[in-house]
């Protein structure tokens, strides 16, 4: 159940543009528990020590999910972040998190998610007193020691007690869920044409759904795709930046630097060089 920063890149680590000299932090991970299929997709818990003036920048090219942050100093509801999500760490801390799948989002914030794009509020603002109660509970597990597995189960726990009350997932939950999944797992989609056709939508209602449950488009779940499998080559170093433009579907090199650049601040050869293995 238990992911340390030092072992093999899975295909979350591949959102996660970690520099290969970051010694920042260790890197806990873990399913949710049964009957939370459709709701949680899984648990994170960084805990960190950085030097003290120094920071340890932390970037990820975002999933298509709300998270659930909680921190010692901090609780926090994030909608998507359709750019570079960067996220410092200092000093000594850890952070409890929960990855929502797609139809999570708007059931915790109990609407669409289009106003939270971007945004952070406090978990207080979206889950009320079970929120709040949420956040003792979380502090009171992983304050004595963050790297014990029991203050994991704990604080895991405390989090899918808050969460339990929003299941069973609505049906347009579960056809978001469908959609995401459709998109990460076929390489080959590189238009929203192609969605539209699998699941009988027209554009607009696909539009529609997708900016309801995640508060973006259909194109952007595409373009997110295909940079994370882009980074995920690119570190890997098995194929050069043109080799993997064609592999995923891009009309030639320059239109996978652009998109890349955009988001990322790099190039993809810049990219390579740095965090290549």
């Amino acid at each position: 159940m238990k992911t340390d920063s030092t072992g093999p890149r899975d295909r979350i680590e591949r959102a996660h543009l970690k520099d290969p000299g970051d010694a920042s932090h260790v890197m806990y991970r873990y399913e949710p528990g049964p009957g939370f299929e459709g709701l949680l997709q899984r648990f994170w818990i960084p805990v960190w020590s950085v030097p003290a003036g120094r920071e340890a920048p932390q970037k990820v090219l975002q999933y298509p999910v709300a998270l659930l942050v909680v921190a010692s100093d901090y609780a926090r509801f994030y909608g998507v972040v359709s750019g570079l999500s960067t996220t410092v760490l200092a000093g000594e801390g850890w952070a409890v998190g929960v990855m929502l799948a797609p139809a999570g989002g708007g059931l915790v914030a109990r609407g669409s998610m289009a106003p939270h794009t971007d945004r952070a509020v406090d978990l207080a603002d979206v889950l009320g007193d079970d929120g709040r109660l949420l956040v003792e509970r979380v502090r009171a597990a992983m304050g004595p020691d963050p790297h014990s597995p029991a203050a994991h189960r704990a604080a895991t726990g405390a989090v899918e007690d808050a969460l339990r009350p929003l299941l069973p997932v609505d049906p347009e939950g579960e056809l978001v869920n469908r959609v995401v999944a459709f998109i990460e797992d076929q390489p080959d989609v590189v238009r929203v044409a192609r969605v539209c056709a699998e699941f009988d939508l027209s554009e607009r209602a696909l539009q529609r759904l997708v900016r309801r449950r995640l508060g973006l488009t259909p194109k952007w779940l595409i373009q997110r795709r295909r940079l994370q499998e882009a980074a995920g080559r690119l570190r890997d170093g098995a194929t050069t930046v043109a080799e993997v433009a064609a592999l995923l579907g891009y009309a030639d090199q320059p239109h996978l630097t652009r998109d890349f650049a955009r988001v990322t601040g790099m190039r993809p050869g810049e990219f390579a060089a740095r965090y290549g293995r």
